[in-house]
This record gives structure tokens, C-alpha cells and sequence, in this order.
């Protein structure tokens, strides 16, 4: 039998490598960048063009390579950082696996200039797929400069899949944010063709605020400093009434290096719990130093996820210097005991309620409105008190309702359908966003606030009331979209809201402008990066605030990774995606009450629809109990 297991060729391993180490343009920015921090660089440049498809250039000044180590660098598991596996336990370096060079080289084209201070001339090598080309002498500068052209072009698979140049370069910018964050001692620039960020060194404060610098995080940020033997933690969390809906800044940071770490992050959120709105997050930069013998990023090889040794003794102390930070500054609401305080509804998205009254009316009776009342035969008999009374209220005379079985008729007649309802009145109120319905709907009843009871051929119907006007909406959206090139109907707005955004949350925005446009916005860029003017919104909009259903519409195409590109204007899956984001935006809320005939008109309106049992999302709208079911639990 012939032998069949071999070696595979470095060439084929390193691009095994790359996939998991170099997965888009971005990860290159990083592995380049966090190279020339391990250097010694004081000073890094980052030039990208095409979104990084056709060049991502990466020069800094740190110590440089002496040839051999030029040619090495891209040797698999080729590395300066480490020597022997007990390293690992001791890294404060933020590169160690020997990895990125190779992974990039196996992929791309690689030309790399560099010299050390002791040298008078450089080296330049050009390596593709894996295979040096040219190694010579050169003139440069102290340092090294990375040139990646043609990122993917031996893997057109891979190549294909990358996302629009707006979603590419979006991720970049976030990259750069992270990487900018944990080395405010570094003078970092980044050119995209389109715009320019220079970031000078400075404290850490000034790190963020120059970052962020539209988010007026200056006067929003709280200090935290603790030191103990088993870590010290310094950094800021934002004041509670600066709290966001959306696009909340969260950052972690161990040794240096940027984390994703639940554990903590829950710790910090449970710290704000009742004195910021619970659909709202605080931004928190904090930084955690610790013996680097008790961490171990070892894990991914983004090395983005950190083990902590003793994470569960680190928690408590992240918890008491967070509450002390917004104890010391008297950021928790105080408590007037001799004030009135109307309680917070939950159902009702935080609004103010009036608090219940304790004050009963014993005169009142919940049976007497049935005229042959009688406690069941089971019950004791009333208990006559010495006055002659009853301990049962007293019956009102006045006019109790008689047959009441006909109030049923219409529910249960087995021959009743939607469409042979008695008629509504003329006029029946209108939900917002919703045509008036040809027929009226059937009888129905609403529970909960939150979902409408009505009949059907099996049984009983439960339907969510927020997800069936989030249907008809989309459904709406999408017909007057597809059946017209015009937009929406927009209205202007006599007060323009302004939107303030991320560097690269404004680049995606601006890849789906033409689609928020055909939803019925008008929005223009003020000339301040960033930072954007909402003129004209769209008429069904309703209650929702522009500004943050556009930051969901951002946060949708960075979470899906798709968005506009030029060879399609108008993708099809971009604009179904905001549309519905404007539906659910515009829909009824659940624990709002509706009246009868707004019931009636959204199921008319629903069962119109080719599948109104499902969203968009593929979640149920209707719930059918069936008449067996019903039979089976009153048995």
C-alpha cells in the first residue's frame, strides 16, 4: 500500500494561516501596526487606497531589521518576541506567534523597505505568495515600510467575499480607533484617499476625546484609579446622564492590549443598574494591569480574548471602584421621602404612571352585574355580621346587563369570517403609518396591552400587535419601493437634528445614503467629520427620533457587513434591511391600547398580506389554539 499522508508545501500552510489569522484588509492594518509598536516606533503612518483591496502601507520609525531579519520575518513561526513556551507566560509584547508576516505574504504582494541606526543602507524585498522575488540594497529611512498590494489575489474566493469599500474601510477606522487607544504615546495617522486622521501623543484623556472628538466626551467622563496587589485599574466611565441608546463606547484594555472580556463588562453594567434607563449604556475606557504570569491571550489568534487567573477576585474590585467613582462625583439620584414619586412603568418604555391608589371602594361588587348572582356550591354562605349586613357589597339596582351570552355571539358563531362582521363606524381612528382597510376586521379583544385575541377556523388566534404593524409596514415600504423610483413621502423638519458620529460610522452611512433618501429622509453632511444634519425625516416616522433609528440603520450594515456598492446603487437586500428598521421604528409598541376599530383595521390590513404569519425576521406573529387544545385544558 502506497503511503498517502505528506507535508504540505509552506505556500499551501501559510495560506491555511492566513485564514484564520488575516480574515479582511483590516486584520493586515492591525498585525502591521502592532509590529511597529513591539519596533519601538514613536511615529506610525497607515496609507490605505481601495479600502485596502489595492494598497495598505504601514511606515514607522522604530528600530528596523538587518537583512537576515528582513528575509526571516516571513518565515512561519519566525519571531523576536519569544524563545521557549515558558514566554508565553510572561508577554508584554503585542505580537508573539510568528504568524502575520507569512499569513500576509502567502496572500498578497509584500514589499518591505527597512534599516536599523546602524546601518547606512536598507534592504527591500519583494516576496508574492509565499515566494521571495527580490532581496536588495536600498536608500530609506531608519524604520520599516510594509506595502500590501493586492490583498487576495491568489484567493479569488476570499477576495469576493469582502465586503463594500464602505464596510472595509469602516472596519479599518474601528481597528485604527482600538489600536490608537492603547498607545496615546504613539503619533498615529491614518489616510484613506478620502479623509485624514492625525493623532498626536498625549494622556490618555486626550487620546479619547481626540478620538471621539464629536461625542463631547470631555465633560462626560468620570476618573477611576485602584491599585491593589492583585491589579491596578485607571481609566474613565461616562456620568449616567450621558448614557446612550445606541453607539455607546466600550472599551477594555489588559497590559496594553485591546480585550473582549463579558465577564467585566457585565460587572460595569450592573454598577448603573437603576440609576441610567434600561435600554441605555454608559461608555467606560478602563485599563487593567496586571502580572502578565496570570493572563494568558493565548487563545484566539486575533488575541482578542484574555483569561484572567483570578478574574473572580478582579470583579468584586472592578465593581467597588466603579460604584465609588459614581458615588464620589454624586452621580446616584437621592431620595426625598416626603415627595410624591410616580413609579416607572416598564411596559410602557419607562414612562411616568400615576400610582395606584389603595384607596378601595367597598361598595363595589364585580358580580353584580349578573342579575341571578349566586355563590357558587361550593362556597361558605356569606357570614351575617351583627348589624344584619352581608359581608358581600350590596348589589347596585340600576340596570345590570341581561343575556349577556349574545356578547359572545359574534366571537364564537362557527359561521362567522372576517369579512361577515357588522360594519365599523364610517370613520374608525387610523394607526399611524397604516391605509384605511376595505372591510372592517372581525371582533376581537386585547390582552395584556400587547396582543390581540380574535377567532379563527381552528380556535383562538393570539396576535402580537407590535410584529403584525411591523409586517404591514414592511410590506408597505417595500410595494411603494419596488412599484416607484421616487421616495417616500418626507416632510421637512422646522428644527434640523444633528447627528454625531464615529469616523467610521459616517463612512457607512454615506454608502447607504441613497437608500435612507428613497426612505424618505434628507440628510447633508455639516463639514465637521463626523457629524451630519437630519433635514427632512420620513412622514411615518411616528414618535421614533431620527437620529437614533439612523444610527440603527449603521449599526445594521456594519453588523450584516454589506452596504452599496458602485456597480449597485441600490442593493436590494440594503433597502429591504432599512425598511425594516423603519417599520419596526414606526410600529405600535406592546402596552399600547388600542381601540376596537384599530384592532379590526390591523388584522384586516395583516390578513391581506401573502404570509401574515411571519415577520420579515422570521418570528411569529400569530399563535393558534386550537378548539382540541382549549378541550384539553379544561379537562
Amino acid at each position: 500500500m502506497n503511503d498517502i499522508i505528506r507535508l504540505l508545501p509552506d505556500s499551501v500552510a501559510n495560506q491555511i494561516a492566513a485564514g484564520e489569522v488575516i480574515q479582511r484588509p483590516a486584520a493586515v492594518v492591525k498585525e502591521l501596526v502592532e509590529n511597529a509598536v513591539d519596533a519601538g516606533a514613536t511615529e506610525i503612518k497607515i496609507i490605505i487606497k481601495d479600502a485596502g483591496r489595492t494598497l495598505i502601507q504601514v511606515v514607522d520609525n522604530g528600530k528596523g531589521m538587518s537583512p537576515t531579519d528582513a528575509l526571516m520575518a516571513f518565515e512561519r513561526h519566525a519571531t523576536s518576541k519569544i524563545t521557549s513556551a515558558s514566554d508565553l507566560f510572561a508577554l508584554r509584547t503585542m505580537g508573539f506567534r510568528g504568524e502575520a508576516l507569512p499569513s500576509i505574504s502567502a496572500i498578497a504582494h509584500v514589499e518591505l523597505r527597512t534599516m536599523t541606526a546602524a546601518d547606512t543602507l536598507g534592504t527591500r524585498i519583494v516576496i508574492s505568495g509565499s515566494q521571495k522575488e527580490l532581496q536588495e540594497s536600498c536608500v530609506c529611512t531608519r524604520g520599516s515600510n510594509f506595502m500590501v498590494r493586492d490583498l487576495f489575489y491568489n484567493t479569488p474566493a476570499r477576495r469576493k467575499f469582502l465586503k463594500s469599500d464602505a464596510v472595509e474601510l469602516s472596519n479599518i477606522m474601528r481597528e485604527f480607533e482600538r489600536m490608537a487607544l492603547v498607545n496615546e504615546h504613539i503619533h498615529l495617522s491614518i489616510e484613506t484617499g478620502t479623509r485624514t486622521l492625525d493623532l498626536r501623543p498625549g494622556s490618555f484623556k486626550e487620546r479619547i476625546c481626540s478620538l471621539w472628538k464629536n461625542a463631547g466626551l470631555s465633560k462626560q467622563l468620570i476618573p477611576i484609579e485602584v491599585d491593589t496587589q492583585v491589579v491596578k485599574i485607571s481609566g474613565f466611565i461616562s456620568h449616567p446622564q450621558y448614557a446612550k441608546r445606541r453607539g455607546a463606547l466600550q472599551y477594555l484594555i489588559a497590559n496594553g492590549r485591546n480585550m473582549y472580556h463579558p465577564y467585566f463588562r457585565k460587572a460595569i453594567l450592573n454598577c448603573y443598574e437603576g440609576i441610567i434607563a434600561r435600554d441605555t449604556q454608559p461608555c467606560f475606557f478602563l485599563r487593567f494591569e496586571v502580572d502578565p504570569s496570570t493572563i494568558d491571550v493565548n487563545i484566539s489568534p486575533t488575541k482578542h480574548e484574555i483569561k484572567f487567573e483570578q478574574e473572580t477576585t478582579i470583579r468584586p474590585i472592578l465593581e467597588a471602584a466603579v460604584r465609588g467613582a459614581l458615588g464620589k462625583f454624586a452621580q446616584a439620584p437621592s431620595i426625598d421621602f416626603n415627595q410624591d414619586v410616580m413609579p416607572l412603568d416598564p411596559a410602557r418604555d419607562g414612562e411616568f404612571v400615576e400610582a395606584p391608589s389603595t384607596d378601595v371602594d367597598t361598595s363595589y361588587n364585580p358580580f353584580a352585574q349578573f342579575s341571578d348572582y349566586s355563590p357558587l356550591p361550593s362556597s361558605p354562605a356569606p357570614r351575617r355580621t351583627g348589624s344584619g349586613h352581608s359581608d358581600f357589597p350590596q348589589r347596585p339596582k340600576s340596570n345590570p346587563v341581561k343575556n349577556w351570552e349574545s356578547l359572545y355571539s359574534g366571537f364564537m358563531n362557527d359561521g362567522a369570517s372576517l369579512s361577515e362582521v357588522p360594519e365599523a363606524p364610517a370613520e374608525p381612528p387610523t394607526l399611524p403609518g397604516t391605509p384605511t382597510p376595505s372591510t372592517p376586521g372581525a371582533i376581537c379583544l386585547q390582552a395584556a396591552d400587547k396582543y390581540i385575541i380574535t377567532r379563527s377556523k381552528q380556535g383562538i388566534s393570539v396576535i402580537d400587535q407590535h410584529r403584525a404593524h411591523v409586517k404591514v409596514l414592511y410590506a408597505r415600504f417595500m410595494r411603494e419601493l419596488s412599484n416607484s423610483s421616487e421616495a417616500l413621502a418626507m416632510q421637512k423638519v422646522a428644527f434640523p437634528e444633528t447627528l454625531t458620529l464615529t469616523p467610521a460610522q459616517s463612512l457607512l452611512l454615506e454608502s447607504v445614503e441613497d437608500e435612507v433618501s428613497r426612505l424618505g429622509f434628507l440628510i447633508a453632511p455639516t463639514g465637521e467629520p463626523g457629524t451630519w444634519r437630519i433635514e427632512g425625516v420620513p412622514a411615518s416616522l411616528g414618535n421614533e427620533s431620527a437620529g437614533e433609528l439612523l444610527r440603527k440603520v449603521v449599526e445594521s450594515v456594519a453588523d450584516d457587513g454589506s452596504g452599496s456598492t458602485v456597480s449597485e446603487p441600490i442593493a436590494g437586500d440594503m433597502l429591504s434591511r432599512v425598511a425594516l428598521i423603519m417599520a419596526r421604528a414606526g410600529a405600535i409598541r406592546r402596552g399600547q391600547r388600542l381601540t376596537d376599530a384599530e384592532m379590526e383595521q390591523l388584522l384586516s390590513d395583516l390578513y391581506s398580506l401573502p404570509d401574515p404569519v411571519y415577520t420579515p425576521g422570521g418570528n411569529p406573529i400569530i399563535i393558534e389554539l386550537p378548539t382540541s387544545r382549549l378541550d384539553a385544558l379544561f379537562s
